[in-house]
């Protein structure tokens, strides 16, 4: 298939003050060898100059879109706001601080045009600080390839958010149908719950690679919330699995570890943290 054969990929990319970091980020997607691309950033409202930065770089490149909202919406709704925008066959929302690397989304709808069972696939994460620098590596389920997806959300939320952040997601536009939107009720981890309603209703497929770099930061969401909000997370994450307790057959053990296990690693996070987020 030549570029414009291939399925239109929307990359979206909500904004909000990250006049530091957004120029790597869509510089990272611009290079993306699979080419038949649309990006759009939604600026929210930023007080820094992020918006004139993203008008900059709409100059080199026509498939950059760009909205502004003149009211800051908050990240939920502003996320939701970009997917109803999207227009291509699979999205991929990348955070105005995370990184592809060029191969990622190539490799992510090959694997998505090969298994039409698949609405979800993930590739590996490098973890780097603001610097760039690497600091660790984040891997997804420990199985390569395609996975019943019930199976991949119910090991993800007794163990580990295996589906990690949306800069590691490629999906279907067309699951939107049967999930809606990234889920009001959430604060802080409504990406995971996102994954959890794809994830159960299809296959996921899996691929061990690094393909991304999610970039930690003591100010981010991540930061505060295992930093100094770990009480919210853990009431999100009970709230998580009052949602899909009955859907994944979770017994009133399996909720009981996944409490407590997610009340360690906040703990464990927290310390790594503290040191690579200086």
């Amino acid at each position: 298939m030549n570029d414009t054969e291939c399925p239109k990929v929307s990359v979206v990319i909500p904004a909000y003050n990250n006049a530091k970091t957004i120029i790597s980020t869509i510089e990272s997607v611009k290079k993306q060898t699979y080419k038949n691309l649309e990006i759009i950033i939604i600026d929210d409202n930023s007080q820094d100059n992020t918006l004139q930065i993203i008008n900059e770089k709409q100059k080199e490149d026509n498939r950059i879109k760009i909205v502004h909202n003149e009211n800051n919406l908050g990240m939920t709704e502003n996320w939701n706001k970009c997917l109803s925008m999207a227009e291509g066959e699979f999205i991929k929302l990348v955070c105005a601080d995370d990184l592809l690397d060029e191969k990622a989304i190539e490799k992510e709808t090959t694997a998505m045009i090969k298994n039409p069972t698949v609405n979800l696939v993930e590739s590996d994460t490098r973890l780097v600080d603001i610097y760039g620098k690497q600091t660790g590596v984040f891997k997804r389920y420990p199985r390569q390839g395609l996975i019943n997806g019930s199976k991949v959300a119910k090991s993800a939320l007794i163990w580990n958010n295996f589906f990690g952040a949306p800069v590691n997601n490629l999906f279907r536009k067309s699951v939107l149908e049967k999930t809606g939107g990234f889920d009001r009720k959430f604060t802080y981890i409504l990406d995971f719950d996102m994954w959890l309603k794809i994830a159960n209703t299809g296959d996921v497929y899996i691929i061990h690679e690094l393909l991304n770099s999610f970039r930690i930061r003591d100010d981010s969401n991540t930061g505060k919330l295992i930093g100094s909000n770990r009480d919210i997370y853990v009431e999100e994450h009970r709230q998580l699995i009052e949602k899909y307790a009955d859907k994944l057959k979770l017994n009133k053990f399996e909720i009981k570890f996944s409490i407590f296990f997610r009340k360690f690693r906040n703990i464990v996070i927290g310390v790594y943290l503290s040191i690579f987020t200086k």
